[in-house]
């Protein structure tokens, strides 16, 4: 970090505040504005103050004497001022002036040593080293290392000679030597497409991910056009595995390929997040898997390091967010389909079917908010449920939420007039 761009202003700022307080430490100001010090002419005052309440006092008993006032006036005059001498007895003891020196001298001394201590917290928590990033800034440079990336040849050669590598799992000496034969008739049978799909799986299990991949890209390369999909995603994630993790420009190209055929494929969503993490973009990999978390199934494999990992990138996105309960995941809202089926079951039922669905698309619009087809099913599915006061309530905060957009409004309350809420 530039020195004079942080350390120099910080210095002077830390610095005049610290004055500051030194002064109000030496020079404490009173009620009245003026400056209270040991000879200072307002402690004068103040006892001189004493001295004329204390004079009244002595009056009052000597006019009482003379006769000058009665019994019942002198008393009321010594309880007036009696009160006032108290008063300022009290005002007197508890002036700033009277704060004992070593009391003052223990404050002027903290100042240093918390200032130290501020510079060390900053030191052990924060980042002095790190220079100003503006957003453009940051995200053209994430940009430059996604471009920059190794390849997948030389991010398969370090994961072979990372140390932290785990051991490949043990292998039978039986399987060893058929992988081999296998590998060896291949190699003249080259468009042998059951061979390269039976050798792709025993690669991946032996843990010979790179074998693996290039024994499916040979599968899909003699498919051609009829290569599904999913042959598509075996090979991303065989390639993805090679490198122990890390998404390489040509792995990305695989998952471009998936998502152009199958844009709402969950595994390459994962991925594709799973790459700009690595490349510096963590806002576009909150995006990605905040939809994928909504979509998929409580059993994917992806979901615990999704819900491990999405509130720490909102954080870094800068964008509120509660994860969903677990039991809502996948629920976007029952289907019209859905809905009609559960019309026809008994209620026991019907609440297994979509009642999970429901309650998941509900904490997602009150935390989120959704388009107005999302509030419109929610709406017809707690009819469909028996929950016509809730479904109401949402109506109503749907008719807020779209109030300026009178298409969305009006898809809002259809929805309603479905319920019979509106005619």
């Amino acid at each position: 970090m530039d020195f004079w761009s942080f350390w120099a202003p910080a210095a002077v700022i830390t610095l005049m505040v610290m004055g500051l307080i030194a002064l109000a430490f030496l020079r404490p100001a009173n009620p009245r504005g003026e400056t209270v010090g040991e000879d200072s002419p307002t402690t004068g005052g103040d006892k001189r103050e004493l001295r004329i309440y204390a004079d009244q006092l002595r009056e009052v008993e000597s006019d009482l004497k003379r006769g000058l006032v009665s019994s019942e006036e002198a008393e009321r005059l010594r309880t007036e001022v009696s009160r006032r001498l108290l008063e300022a007895d009290r005002f007197e003891r508890r002036a700033p002036g009277r704060t004992p020196r070593a009391m003052r001298l223990a404050g002027l001394m903290l100042m240093p040593a918390t200032v130290a201590l501020a510079a060390l917290v900053y030191a052990a928590a924060g980042a002095p080293h790190l220079r100003d990033m503006p957003l453009a800034q940051r995200h053209a440079e994430a940009a430059e290392a996604r471009a920059g990336r190794p390849d997948q040849a030389e991010l398969e050669a370090a994961w072979q000679e990372d140390p932290n590598r785990p051991a490949p799992p043990e292998t039978e000496p039986g399987l060893m030597a058929l992988i081999e034969q296998l590998r060896a008739a291949l190699a003249n049978r080259p468009l042998d497409l059951q061979g390269h799909q039976l050798l792709a799986r025993n690669e991946a299990r032996i843990g010979n991910h790179a074998g693996a991949a290039a024994a499916q890209a040979q599968v899909i390369e003699i498919k051609g056009d009829e290569a599904t999909v999913g042959d598509h995603v075996l090979l991303a994630e065989a390639m993805i595995f090679a490198t122990g993790g890390l998404v390489s420009p040509e792995a990305e190209r695989v998952l471009e390929a998936i998502l152009r055929r199958d844009p709402a494929n969950q595994p390459a969503r994962y991925y594709t997040g799973l790459m700009f993490a690595q490349t510096g973009r963590p806002d576009l990999t909150f995006r990605i898997w905040r939809s994928l978390l909504e979509d998929s199934d409580p059993q994917a494999p992806w979901v615990p390091h999704l819900r491990g990992t999405l509130e720490e990138l909102a954080e870094i996105a800068g964008v509120r967010y509660t994860l969903p309960p677990a039991a809502a995941m996948g629920a976007r809202g029952p289907s019209e389909d859905d809905m009609a089926a559960a019309a026809q079951m008994d209620p026991e039922a019907r609440e297994d079917m979509i009642g999970g669905m429901v309650e998941g698309l509900a904490a997602r619009l009150a935390n989120q908010g959704g388009t107005a087809e999302e509030w419109a099913r929610l709406i017809a599915s707690l009819g469909v449920l028996g929950q016509d006061e809730r479904a109401r309530a949402i109506w109503g905060e749907a008719r807020t939420v779209f109030a300026d957009r009178p298409a969305d409004l009006e898809q809002v309350n259809a929805a309603a007039r479905g319920l019979g809420f509106i005619e």
